[in-house]
């Protein structure tokens, strides 16, 4: 009778369920580890073979096959190495037969016999939590297991810590849950001298989850402003922060089971590649946008990325989630993310105006800012031109109004969004105003007649998508909020249009529509 020992297979940042089968059989020696793996996967039968030398134990001298169930559900990683050592350790009556029958087994063997840490503890003990089952994992990945709540969790340092405690010789403690990580330092808003404009639309864009685009010239400002975005956004809730964690777990990136609530705020370089930003590879790991989930994604130098790889961010700005396409299997990540963008007016940096001005313009500009798709600029809901800082700017004292001030008023504000979608019961994912959609966002954005004849106006007379419409009213939705108003008044859709422009060339735009109406 083969010996069973329960596993996990990841598929994203979720884990399912797998049986590590172990049997000996009669024929030629040898060892085979089966059931649709990569090549660390096979390689865990010389692992497994150096671990039990190193013990001093012998591997039977008979046929082993390691069976992963289901056998059509593709494998990766090392941590399969401890379930198939213990089905062994069960057939040759090492360990009891039902001692392990409650637990979920993860773990990479060295040939001595210790247990070292894999990516995925994580996910691993919210899935054993979910099937009523214990954790057997590596001591090191104890402290960040023991965050799944309700789990009994056995973190030996080695497979001989492991036999003596169910032989009853020595007692495993059960890990204890990781600290929590100290908040950096926060960046105060106002160390930025001027630019209210830009400050504006960077507490709408927090307020209401929206994705948010600064051009301008070089030294305006404009990494210094989306640097402060996290320092007014509100910290994570407790699923949030397990969602985003559980990534992080799969990337490999949390250190002595520490979690944080700051939100992620990741920053790739320009010269990232499409596998970089959304997650592939080899082994299909989470990319910079997972690893903002719940965070932000700050490009700077936006058109500098390859077209590819931006283009492959648009369908992950509207469905949250990204899924990573293989010739046998999907991977999915979330990827619920605020994009925060940062260009300059063209190639030479100052545009059309003011000293050092481009002499190509007006076609350098369209050429430099034409790299970025109309599709993607199309889910950018805030795009806010950032002037350059002058002198008398620099010398002004510092603004008497900062990040804390701030946040309190995004705080009120995402109060608010959560209050009407309890109200309105509305889905998780559906709360944020940037992210309403459907029934719902026809029920939280109650149009002030006028303001409806205004966006009705805008839509026809520059052009405006049906996405352009969508996102105006959630951004108009989001600035009512501000302000503490059930209603969506004119003068709030008149806001929402002017932070909206289809091109930098283009005079017929939703801002100069709004711009000129409102000076009528």
């Amino acid at each position: 009778m083969p010996a069973r020992i329960t596993t996990v297979a990841f598929e994203g940042a979720e884990a399912r369920r797998v049986e590590a089968e172990v049997v000996l059989t009669k024929g030629h020696v040898a060892f085979s580890v089966v059931g649709l793996g990569d090549k660390a996967v096979a390689e865990s039968r010389e692992r497994v073979r150096g671990a039990f030398a190193g013990m001093g134990l012998s591997l039977p001298n008979k046929r082993i096959v390691a069976n992963l169930s289901p056998a059509d559900l593709p494998k990766e990683g090392t941590h399969f190495d401890l379930p198939i050592a213990l089905a062994l350790m069960v057939l040759m009556g090492i360990i009891p037969e039902d001692a392990l029958n409650d637990y979920v087994c993860i773990g990479e063997l060295k040939l001595d016999g210790s247990i070292v840490p894999v990516a995925g503890a994580l996910p691993a003990a919210i899935a054993a939590s979910s099937f009523g089952m214990g954790l057997i994992c590596p001591h090191d990945n104890g402290p960040e297991a023991a965050w799944a709540g309700d789990v009994k969790i056995l973190a030996p340092r080695s497979i001989i810590a492991l036999i003596n405690h169910f032989k009853g010789h020595f007692v495993l403690e059960p890990p204890v849950r990781g600290e929590r990580a100290l908040p950096g330092k926060v960046m105060d808003l106002n160390e930025v001298k001027g630019q209210e404009v830009p400050k504006r639309a960077l507490e709408i864009a927090a307020a209401g989850g929206h994705n948010l685009l600064f051009v301008g010239p070089p030294g305006s400002g404009k990494s210094m402003l989306a640097q402060r975005l996290p320092g007014i956004l509100p910290s994570m809730s407790n699923m949030e922060l397990l969602e985003t964690s559980q990534v992080w777990s799969m990337a490999g990136l949390i250190a002595k089971g520490e979690l944080t609530n700051e939100r992620p705020f990741r920053a790739p370089h320009h010269s990232a590649s499409m596998a970089a930003l959304t997650g592939g590879g080899t082994r299909a790991k989470p990319g910079e946008m997972s690893l903002a989930h719940n965070g932000v994604l700050f490009l700077d130098e936006l058109p500098e990325f390859s077209p590819q790889a931006l283009d492959s961010l648009r369908q992950p700005l509207e469905t949250n989630e990204i899924i990573v396409a293989r010739a046998n299997h999907h991977v999915k990540y979330p990827a619920r993310v605020q994009l925060v963008a940062a260009m300059n007016p063209c190639k030479c940096g100052h545009g059309g105006v003011g000293r050092g001005s481009c002499g190509k313009a007006p076609r350098c500009l369209k050429d430099y800012q034409s790299r970025v798709s109309g599709p993607l600029m199309d889910r950018i809901d805030l795009q806010i031109d950032v002037p350059a800082v002058t002198a008398i700017d620099m010398a002004l004292p510092a603004p008497a109004e900062g990040t804390n001030e701030v946040r309190l008023r995004v705080e009120a504000a995402r109060q608010l969004q959560a209050e009407r979608a309890h109200r309105l019961d509305l889905a998780p994912g559906n709360a944020l105003n940037a992210t309403a959609h459907g029934g719902g966002l026809e029920e939280i954005c109650a149009l002030d007649p006028s303001a409806k004849t205004l966006l009705t106006q805008a839509a026809q007379q520059t052009g405006l998508s049906a996405r352009g419409w969508t996102r105006t009213l959630r951004l108009a939705r989001t600035i009512a909020d501000l302000e503490q108003s059930g209603a969506v008044l004119r003068r709030h859709v008149a806001e929402a249009l002017i932070y909206r422009r289809s091109g930098p060339m283009n005079e017929d735009t939703p801002a100069s529509f709004a711009r000129a109406s409102t000076c009528a």
